[in-house]
């Protein structure tokens, strides 16, 4: 089965306790950084057209849309109808104009140079063919557009790494499984995390994508990192 059957299936599997873990095993740390990569994508006065990947249970997308000017059009997008179907709960309970529906970033339905910003947060890393997720996206960006990536990463200080590990690679299970009923899926969760290209890897596929400039941030030790592309 490929990766991104494997994916839809677990994240529909976990969709109805997904917020309720993702908030209380990040400590509620994720809202912060959320928040900064907001004020990175919403930063003009004028509307905005702005696709949210990977959007899940539209955490991100909601932000983008109380954040964005009038006359802005929000739209998120995922392969997992199980995380939109709560999404899409939350958006109508958040009274936001904002829309979910199915794509998949490796064959995005939109023309070339559509929109004025794209974000992806915690999502990058489960694309099945990170380069062709990558070139989607900046293909469907206009010039000057901007990317914003939101991602988690493994600290590079020795003592938090070792923490960090501890927590991600054995509490963080235990809980996940005990509370969503699915271990196998937070033990998914934190793999994906050490398997992603660290900053130094990534970067440079960003570059290779077509983004000209490209930056990125470290946020909370390393825990999470901010990554922005312009094309």
């Amino acid at each position: 089965m490929a990766k991104k059957e494997n994916i839809k299936r677990l994240f529909d599997n976990i969709a109805p306790n997904y917020d309720k873990l993702n908030h209380i095993l990040s400590l509620n740390i994720d809202k912060g950084w959320r928040k900064k990569a907001v004020r990175e994508i919403v930063d003009s006065d004028s509307p905005l057209k702005v696709l949210d990947v990977a959007c899940g249970t539209g955490d991100f997308t909601i932000e983008i849309a109380r954040k964005a000017a009038t006359g802005s059009s929000v739209t998120g997008i995922d392969l997992s109808e199980g995380m939109m179907a709560v999404g899409r709960d939350k958006i109508k309970a958040a009274g936001v104009d904002a829309a979910l529906e199915y794509g998949d970033c490796e064959a995005l339905k939109y023309a070339d140079d559509t929109f004025d910003r794209i974000s992806v947060g915690f999502g990058v890393r489960n694309f099945e063919h990170l380069a062709i997720g990558l070139r989607e996206m900046c293909r469907v960006l206009k010039p000057a557009g901007k990317l914003v990536i939101l991602e988690l990463s493994v600290p590079s200080n020795p003592i938090i790494r070792w923490c960090y590990k501890l927590y991600f690679l054995n509490i963080l299970p235990a809980i996940g499984g005990m509370v969503s009923g699915n271990r196998g899926a937070y033990e998914y969760l934190p793999a994906s995390v050490l398997h992603f290209p660290a900053p130094d890897k990534f970067i440079p596929m960003l570059r290779e994508a077509g983004f000209a400039e490209v930056k990125h941030k470290a946020l909370t030790f390393g825990v999470c990192r901010m990554y922005v592309g312009i094309k």
